[in-house]
């Protein structure tokens, strides 16, 4: 089960790579939207089907959420991880909220309210997967330990992009990260199974589930 749920959030974050790379590639040189609409690299007509598709990723990228939670062994980790599922929820009703107004300016009270929300989205992923991050980083063990941590100080980062021009190749980042975090999940040992092998034989079996 978990193992699924690792591999359906690796599959929505690798996704969401792509798509940050083609906005910045493709769309964003060839828009000619003025970046003061909310639409902004895309017309309001084509906004609507990619919120929607947005927020089916951040679904996707939440079920890996998840699968960081089952990974967790410890109080405090699973508050990250929790924490950081719940910003990913938020996102995924912030692209929700984004359809109405589409058309309207950066500037106009719906489009604040809504970029509240993604700020508050990234802001809570952020700290969980930072919380989750110091976790793993005293239990996992090899490249895995990092990948929690990583996420977290990219978002960060990321509340700072989220109102500029450079938010398509944040996002393009941000998806690289969550790529990383749930290949960790997928392939992680705690540091009790690496130096034991009885411990391992234990715990292997759980982590493929």
């Amino acid at each position: 089960m978990n193992r699924n749920l690792g591999i359906t959030g690796l599959i929505g974050a690798a996704v969401t790579t792509l798509t940050g790379l083609a906005v910045e590639v493709v769309v964003k040189p060839a828009s000619e939207i003025s970046d003061k609409l909310w639409s902004y690299p895309w017309s309001a007509d084509a906004f609507v089907p990619v919120s929607i598709v947005y927020a089916v990723l951040h679904l996707l990228v939440f079920l890996g959420m998840v699968a960081v939670f089952r990974a967790m062994t410890t109080r405090a980790g699973r508050i990250g991880a929790a924490l950081a599922a719940g910003g990913t929820l938020v996102l995924l009703l912030a692209e929700l909220a984004s359809v109405p107004i589409a058309d309207q300016r950066l500037d106009d009270t719906g489009p604040q309210l809504v970029g509240a929300c993604f700020g508050l989205g990234v802001a809570l992923t952020a700290i969980g997967l930072i919380v989750a991050g110091v976790v793993a980083l005293r239990l996992w063990t090899g490249w895995q330990r990092y990948a929690a941590l990583l996420a977290g100080v990219w978002s960060v980062v990321m509340i700072g992009l989220s109102m500029t021009s450079a938010l398509p190749l944040g996002v393009t980042i941000y998806g690289i990260t969550l790529c990383v975090l749930f290949a960790a999940v997928l392939t992680r040992r705690t540091q009790a199974a690496a130096s034991n092998p009885r411990i391992r034989a234990r715990i292997e079996p759980r982590i493929e589930r």
